[in-house]
């Protein structure tokens, strides 16, 4: 099985070095043959440019159907609602309204956000390359990522990026006062936050069946407020709920997941010079729930690792000084939250990410022991848009008669 895996491999990165995108050759297709006997693999390679995550679970599923109508069982391929050509003119037309012009002093404010460096020196584009970058992987057990799935959303009537990005929030700022590259006069961080991109811009739009590179990437200021919730032996359960509050506002406040910033600084002349400040140095990507073991498709089975070429260029440069990938892993004991922290092996040492690291698990596990208290969490503003009250306007109300839930 190891020598087929390695093979495979061999062959999958042939394949990824034939991907001509400029010439329009995007996609190769390696089979496995491991005899009469044994099922094989096909392995898959498309470039980047054609296929997000949530392309490959289409494909997947087509590709299931389509071997289903060749052995004799017709499975037709729902139709295409909206094609990826119409999506594009779509944010073409967009960028240039009233109504998104109108987002673009929320950018730059955002921009403007201290940021200060947290590498001993700048991004360099001809140093910090994919080739020369490095990874550690962390884990956080079921005990406590149940919670943070389930729980702290259910009480604060929140998404689970919300929590995440609090405890992130937590953890950036408290790894930088540690390490003195902090600011004790402002309390938010800034970060670069990856989104799928298929927001439900216009009645029409229906991009559930559509393949290609929707991603959005913009960002935002996360601001927990003051107070330290992270010294050793000490969750402050009020600055937690605090700052779990605030931060589900502040995203709130970002129209369409972020989709404008994109339009703004990329298609729209008359304002994407306003936009050409620095980057955050760190970004973030929550990737979604996923099954450990092979998803089924019937005679298909989705095998997540073996096999699988390079992902990237390794002359590319990168974009962040940390890169944090997170995703949740269902597994027999109970979903476990995987998060993989990629640098410039140059631009830091491998103890200082493992510091954030370390600072996220213990941010995470706050957040989630508060939760699981019974007078944790509560509504915000956004919740309630049919009454103007502000957060301590609610917070009485919810004192006096109840009803955080």
């Amino acid at each position: 099985a190891a020598a087929a895996t390695a093979a495979l491999a061999e062959a999958g990165e042939q394949a990824r070095a034939r991907l001509r995108p400029a010439d329009g050759h995007v996609i190769e297709a390696v089979w496995g043959d491991a005899g009469p006997a044994t099922p094989g693999r096909l392995l898959i390679v498309i470039h980047h440019l054609a296929v997000d995550a949530v392309s490959w679970r289409v494909l997947g599923a087509d590709l299931a159907a389509a071997w289903r109508t060749v052995t004799g069982t017709p499975s037709p391929l729902p139709s295409v609602a909206t094609p990826y050509r119409s999506w594009a003119r779509l944010l073409a037309t967009q960028a240039r309204t009233p109504e998104r012009e109108r987002e673009l002093p929320l950018w730059e404010g955002v921009l403007n956000t201290p940021d200060p460096r947290i590498g001993h020196r700048p991004l360099d584009a001809e140093r910090d390359t994919a080739g020369h970058t490095r990874t550690i992987t962390t884990r956080l057990d079921a005990r406590w990522t149940g919670p943070l799935l389930t729980t702290a959303p259910a009480a604060f009537h929140a998404g689970v990026d919300d929590v995440l990005l609090t405890a992130l929030a937590l953890a950036i700022r408290a790894w930088r006062e540690d390490r003195g590259t902090g600011r004790t006069d402002d309390t938010a961080v800034l970060v670069d936050l990856e989104g799928h991109g298929r927001e439900q811009l216009a009645d029409h739009i229906d991009l559930s069946r559509t393949v290609g590179w929707f991603t959005s990437l913009y960002p935002v200021r996360l601001d927990p407020g003051p107070g330290r919730v992270l010294d050793p032996g000490r969750f402050d359960a009020t600055l937690i709920d605090r700052a779990v509050k605030q931060i589900k506002e502040q995203l709130r406040a970002i129209p369409d997941h972020g989709v404008g910033y994109g339009m703004l600084r990329h298609l729209n002349p008359a304002t994407r010079d306003r936009l050409t400040a620095e980057a955050p140095q760190i970004g973030f990507n929550y990737l979604g729930r996923y099954a450990s073991s092979a998803e089924s498709t019937g005679d298909w089975e989705v095998l997540p690792d073996g096999g699988q070429p390079r992902s990237q260029d390794p002359d590319m440069p990168v974009h962040h000084v940390v890169d944090i990938n997170a995703h949740t892993e269902d597994r027999p004991d109970g979903p476990v939250l995987v998060t993989r922290w990629t640098w410039p092996g140059d631009l830091l040492k491998e103890e200082d990410v493992a510091d954030l690291a370390d600072a996220f698990a213990r941010a995470l596990r706050a957040v989630a022991e508060h939760a699981e208290q019974p007078d944790a969490g509560g509504y915000t503003p956004s919740d309630l848009p049919l009454v103007s009250l502000d957060q301590a306007q609610i917070d009485r109300l919810q004192n006096k008669w109840g009803g955080r839930k």
